[in-house]
């Protein structure tokens, strides 16, 4: 089995943030794959996709789903993460007062993105960044569960 799809991720377009995530888990679940890896591919690429639509000049989204793995891709236009790390930290957030005040932009994503794929590659520079993920379909996890709230 293989598939894909390509979704194109408007900045600030708060209206159509999350529908990439969205159709991701339909297709997910109309394969019947297992709650846990929707819940984690879900979680993981409806972070990315508000990462693009709150701080960037747009981007989009790659899904790739193989026999035994589920790769996302997504590349935005820019400005980049100035410090990855700090991005990193729970709770740090450069997002505007707009995203806050559409309910975005808690510090959160970048955290909830690692604890939920099985692989995460982050490379950032002004001209924009490459998130990439990996979520394997079978065998051993190697990844921390989102707690269910």
């Amino acid at each position: 089995m293989s598939y894909s799809k390509h979704f194109d991720i408007q900045a600030g377009n708060y209206d159509e943030a999350g529908k990439a995530a969205s159709e991701i888990k339909r297709i997910l679940k109309g394969n019947h794959f297992s709650k846990d890896l929707i819940k984690r591919v879900s979680v993981a690429s409806y972070e990315a996709e508000i990462n693009i639509v709150i701080h960037s000049k747009g981007g989009y989204a790659d899904f790739l789903l193989l026999d035994d793995m589920v790769l996302l891709q997504f590349i935005d236009f820019g400005p980049g993460i100035e410090n990855i790390e700090l991005a990193m930290t729970e709770g740090f957030s450069t997002a505007s007062d707009l995203s806050r005040l559409n309910g975005f932009g808690a510090g959160m994503g970048l955290n909830n993105i690692k604890k939920s794929s099985d692989e995460m590659s982050i490379i950032s520079d002004p001209n924009g960044t490459v998130l990439k993920l990996k979520f394997n379909i079978f065998g051993e996890d190697n990844h921390e569960s989102i707690e269910s709230n």
